[in-house]
């Protein structure tokens, strides 16, 4: 039952309304042990022929009262009890959700999506339950029980009442044993959940790659063998849950025997009448309610304990990546200084960067380039506070990126990532996804600026289109300017493109940029590419290997220098020449 304990912050919330429930419940209980004791009534004034119309009404109006009573008081206890166990899910659901919002990307590279999505659906409804039913059953098996106990004792007979609840203590531990038993095998049932979960999650955005490759089959199989594994681990779960029912069926049977045996013998000794005699195992066949009830809590309770340490242990994950006490509360402008001596991602031994030194004056334009693993998109992540860890020191405007509140930094820049998420929304509404009130015409001049605004209105719906779940009905060249257009549309401090102009062709790349330089005189700009056209325009150029800074500085002089960035051109020249059909 710890886990009423571990609620105990939200039964303290809505504790008025879980009051007002028990109370009402207990209410019911006390009623529900009427009928058995005027069915005696009656069956002793037909036994002694004294049985009169008016006797009959009088306690006929009396059930017939209770009943109405009792359909009221049900109706009133489940919207206090079943009410307030699906605002807990609804605290809980909202609780995860601003979790994740807060966690940085580390987490999500350890936890996978259909976990994640299992904690906010299957967990959470267990939990619910547990407020829910669970409370309900807890209460009504103590109090009905409870009642109908003591008007078997007090109205009929304690001795056999003693008599009839020896059985009781094995039914207890027996039931405990069970509990136990499966709260260990739902946590199992519920992991299993999860993979299955994050593997339907991911087969289904990866379907177009499934098919392309022909794994149909292979998919489907590690499907079944996942769906196999959920269904072993709760067929586990349910041979002990199938334990609790026969076990305290076994034991009502027991105390059916011994009212019937040692009942019979006190009515021929005269120490109880035919009418207590009825009463007596119409109590008993009422005890049999709170009895399975008392199983079927321990089912509840265990799957809600497990599912509750899920969930608390998610919400325990703490947030690398939070604003400081004294964070600075505005949105930083001025120059970029990059001073790391060394940055390594979490779990990996080797630096993923090490003596990476330059200054960007503001209004200028950066190009990074250099093999893929060389590090480029690191630096834009550490720009963007992904991390903290590092030694050095990267400064914007003067002040340390990691002294700004969270809030204010990310909305000085405007980031366009080499993964092109869109949602599942109006084109509309993903170019004005950061300012869902800005005015039409303003979309418009974003999605000018990224060159993308003549393909929308070639769309049967034009801007109202609705893209699809990551933009499927999408070319890549078109998610690349709308995600440009989106990170426009907030007037950036600082815009960083990584390796965002891969999928246009390079007539359109060449109008991106003439745009970008047109429109944004004195904010800066960071451009990683590979393809050195889209970076050539720039005031510095860095060249990154393997984790270090190659070389700095314009395109003239590192061409003039004829290292590496010089051999990168050349054979970009070479491959265009190529393409062309190598005419010169």
């Amino acid at each position: 039952m710890r886990v009423f304990w571990e609620l105990g912050w939200f039964f303290k919330e809505r504790k008025k309304q879980y009051i007002t429930g028990v109370i009402l419940l207990l209410f019911v209980a006390f009623l529900g042990v009427l009928p058995p004791r005027i069915i005696g009534f009656v069956v002793d004034e037909i036994g002694r022929g004294t049985l009169t119309p008016a006797f009959l009404v009088k306690w006929l109006g009396i059930l017939g009262a209770s009943a109405l009573l009792m359909y009221a008081l049900r109706y009133a206890w489940r919207l206090m009890i079943f009410g307030s166990s699906i605002l807990l899910a609804r605290n809980l659901r909202e609780r995860l959700f601003t979790h994740f919002t807060r966690m940085s990307p580390a987490f999500y590279q350890k936890r996978r999506v259909g976990d994640l999505m299992a904690h906010a659906t299957n967990d959470l409804q267990a939990v619910q339950q547990t407020a829910g039913i669970g409370v309900l059953t807890l209460v009504d098996s103590i109090a009905t029980g409870g009642f109908v106990i003591a008007a078997m004792a007090l109205t009929v007979s304690w001795k056999l009442t003693l008599i009839v609840l020896l059985p009781m203590p094995l039914m207890a531990y027996m039931t405990n044993y069970y509990g136990k038993l499966l709260h260990e095998r739902f946590h199992g049932a519920q992991e299993a959940f999860s993979s299955l979960n994050d593997k339907t999650q991911e087969s289904i955005s990866g379907m177009k790659v499934i098919k392309t490759f022909g794994q149909e089959k292979q998919d489907i199989d590690d499907f079944k063998r996942l769906s196999d594994r959920v269904v072993d681990e709760n067929i586990r779960v349910a041979r002990v849950d199938s334990l609790f029912d026969p076990t305290i069926s076994a034991i009502i049977g027991v105390c059916y025997f011994l009212a019937l045996g040692f009942g019979t013998y006190f009515v021929m000794n005269g120490e109880m009448t035919i009418g207590d005699m009825v009463a007596f195992t119409t109590y008993l066949g009422l005890l049999v309610w709170p009895m399975l009830a008392f199983g079927w809590l321990f089912n509840i309770v265990e799957r809600g304990r497990a599912s509750y340490d899920r969930i608390r242990r998610l919400l325990a994950e703490p947030v690398d990546i939070d604003d400081r006490e004294d964070a600075v509360d505005v949105r930083p402008q001025g120059d970029i200084v990059f001073s790391l001596e060394e940055f390594q991602f979490t779990g990996d031994d080797r630096a993923a960067l090490r003596d990476v030194y330059f200054t960007l004056r503001r209004g200028e334009t950066l190009g990074i380039v250099g093999k893929t693993g060389s590090g480029k998109s690191a630096i834009l992540r550490l720009l963007l506070r992904e991390f903290d860890h590092y030694d050095g020191d990267i400064t914007f405007g003067g002040i340390s990126v990691n002294d700004y509140k969270k809030q204010q930094l990310r909305k000085a820049i405007g980031y366009v990532p080499q993964d092109h998420f869109l949602f599942s929304t109006t084109i509309a509404g993903n170019i004005a996804f950061a300012l869902p009130d800005a005015a039409m015409e303003e979309v418009h001049e974003a999605a000018k600026l990224a060159h993308i605004h003549q393909d929308i209105l070639n769309f049967t719906e034009g801007y109202n289109t609705v893209v699809g779940e990551r933009g499927v009905s999408l070319s890549g060249g078109q998610k690349q300017r709308i995600s440009i257009a989106r990170a426009l549309m907030m007037r950036p401090e600082l815009l960083i493109l990584d390796d965002s102009l891969s999928a246009v062709d390079a007539k359109t790349e060449e109008a991106i940029l003439s745009s970008l330089k047109k429109t944004r005189t004195g904010a800066t700009t960071f451009i990683t590419s590979h393809r050195l056209s889209a970076i050539q325009h720039a005031h510095q150029i860095i060249v990154m290997h393997e984790g270090t800074v190659a070389e700095i500085g314009t395109h003239d002089q590192l061409m003039k220098k004829k290292g590496r960035y010089y051999e990168m051109y050349e054979l970009q020249q070479l491959e265009a020449l190529v393409e062309q059909g190598g005419e010169a």
